[in-house]
């Protein structure tokens, strides 16, 4: 489990994210540099990392569902996600 501000700081870049997309593009599109370095650091979607939506990890995140791997297994097993079911050969 991820510790809570963890979790807060990965939704506080989101905002900043959305908040300053548009002004992101047009900074690009004009091709000025100096004004993109003044935009907040956060505010980059490349520092977005991926986390399970229900435990927070940051690795095996599994994207089409949005959860690690391990929670994958885990509801998978269960009968949790619909059209999933464990492999026999």
């Amino acid at each position: 489990m991820a510790k809570e501000s963890m979790k807060a700081r990965e939704v506080k870049r989101a905002k900043l994210i959305a908040k300053y997309a548009a002004k992101r593009a047009k900074l690009k599109e004009e091709g000025d540099y100096e004004g993109l370095q003044k935009l907040p650091r956060n505010s980059n979607p490349i520092r977005l990392h991926n986390r399970c939506q229900l435990t927070g990890r940051p690795r095996g995140y599994m994207r089409m569902f949005g959860i690690s791997r391990i929670q994958f297994r885990e509801m998978a097993s269960n009968g949790l996600l619909p059209g999933v079911k464990k492999a026999s050969w």
